[in-house]
């Protein structure tokens, strides 16, 4: 198992956490819907896949794309509505040289050739990212029956990174448990990176920041305080450690002048107004955070599970941001109303500023 499918497996299903989290997921179903996005999912042999298709279009949350052979699917899929649903063989796809020229061009300096694009523009995901780069989709949502890796592939090789961001991050929605809590005044706040990169450079935490303010201002509906997390509190400890991040809140300031974000802050200063006055008396985010930026994979994975476990927050996510197009990956465990809250998710992610 690589590195991807470890992490997809610990931090868990993006759908179903979403899908327990009742107003939350009714609010994001919603404001999707309003947006009337093309989404295609690539998965037709997975009859999971092809239950969500039927369900969002009957909900309205997206226009939905289905990737497979349509007398398949439906022969092995008798009981599903489809009515609504564009299915799309690639095999036989009108659209294949087409996108298969595009794959080469964005490849033949790897080595590929025009055969070989013409073989791989076949492939249903491979498939489904050229369909979101030549604009014939807003999004995409891969992963049911494919791993992390095979889903994520083509997003970095075709859609690749936004112009100005230097990797692709992820991000957890964290809502506050029944109840309550006295320090968040929203019905939930946002970590990163929480899923996806083990270890950032300065830039790529800033860029990081960035998107998850973003992310968290058109999914969550916040208005984004950022916290860029460490052992430390504004200089009060000295570390290389610390400096990085130091260095990203210095970058993220000088890309994102508007965003209010700070740092470095130990956490308690970040979301405690009571500490925040005296670790971060100056700071306008500090003891008011609601988007935490953690300094690295292995503190953002153990944190948002002591919220989890301890806390009693839910954890939705990972959610894939940074890429230059919305694109998202599924649990292999998913079930089908999972994949129709990371369609919402994901036709949300097509808002630009």
């Amino acid at each position: 198992m690589g590195f991807f499918d470890k992490a997809k497996k610990a931090v868990g299903d993006l759908g179903r956490k979403i899908a327990e989290s009742g107003t939350i997921v009714e609010t994001i179903k919603k404001k999707a819907a309003a947006l009337n996005k093309k989404i295609v999912l690539c998965e037709g042999e997975d009859s999971r896949v092809v239950e969500a298709a039927g369900d969002c279009a009957k909900e309205g949350i997206a226009q939905i794309v289905l990737l497979g052979n349509a007398d398949k699917i439906k022969v092995n899929n008798p009981d599903v509505d489809l009515t609504g649903v564009e299915i799309i063989d690639p095999v036989t796809s009108p659209k294949l040289g087409e996108y298969a020229s595009l794959l080469y061009e964005l490849r033949k300096a790897k080595g590929m050739t025009e055969e070989q694009a013409k073989e791989q523009a076949k492939d249903a995901t491979f498939f489904g990212a050229l369909m979101l780069k030549s604009g014939d989709a807003d999004g995409f949502v891969s992963g049911a029956c494919h791993s992390t890796a095979n889903t994520l592939r083509p997003g970095l090789q075709i859609i690749k990174t936004a112009p100005g961001v230097s990797s692709v991050s992820s991000f957890n929605l964290m809502v506050v448990p029944v109840g309550g809590n006295k320090y968040i005044e929203d019905d939930c706040i946002v970590f990163a990176d929480c899923g996806l990169n083990p270890t950032y450079t300065a830039e790529g935490l800033a860029d990081c920041a960035i998107a998850t303010a973003k992310s968290a201002k058109e999914i969550a509906g916040l208005d984004p305080k950022i916290a860029f997390l460490s052992f430390s509190s504004m200089g009060s400890a000295k570390h290389d450690n610390v400096t990085v991040v130091q260095e990203a809140v210095k970058i993220a300031k000088e890309k994102a002048p508007d965003l209010k974000l700070d740092g470095e802050l130990q956490f308690d200063a970040a979301l405690v107004p009571e500490v925040a006055k005296i670790k971060a008396p100056n700071s306008e985010v500090a003891g008011h955070a609601n988007v935490f930026i953690f300094p690295d994979l292995a503190a953002g994975n153990i944190g948002y599970k002591i919220a989890e476990r301890l806390g009693g927050f839910q954890a939705i996510g990972p959610i894939c941001q940074g890429f230059a197009k919305p694109l998202n990956d599924l649990s292999r465990g998913c079930k089908s109303s999972d994949i129709v809250c990371a369609v919402a998710i994901t036709a949300l992610q097509t808002v630009k500023e």
